[in-house]
């Protein structure tokens, strides 16, 4: 079913098309430069924080390199520092 269809509204549609592949494309480009507004702000956000750490050395009794953790009868987590000091003021 072959129908002719008059030139203008070929031209008509190829114009509307392109209006939509320019939008279109205009959109893309707002939403990349909208992605990296927000990734710089919030690494300019996150710099703004001192983040620091603190290392823990722990010295076990026996010269091994594991760290253990004991639990009390109460439930409270002993790492053995309490200990450790306990034995430095004893001596």
């Amino acid at each position: 079913m072959d129908k002719d269809v008059p030139y203008i509204v070929y031209e008509s549609e190829a114009a509307r098309h392109e209006r939509t592949v320019k939008r279109l494309l205009t959109a893309l480009l707002v939403t990349i430069l909208l992605m990296v507004g927000t990734n710089m702000a919030w690494l300019y956000v996150w710099n703004q924080y001192d983040f620091s750490s603190e290392s823990y050395v722990m010295e076990s009794s026996d010269d091994s390199n594991n760290n253990y953790l004991e639990a009390g009868a109460n439930g409270v987590i002993n790492n053995g520092i309490e200990n450790r000091d306990q034995k430095e003021n004893s001596d």
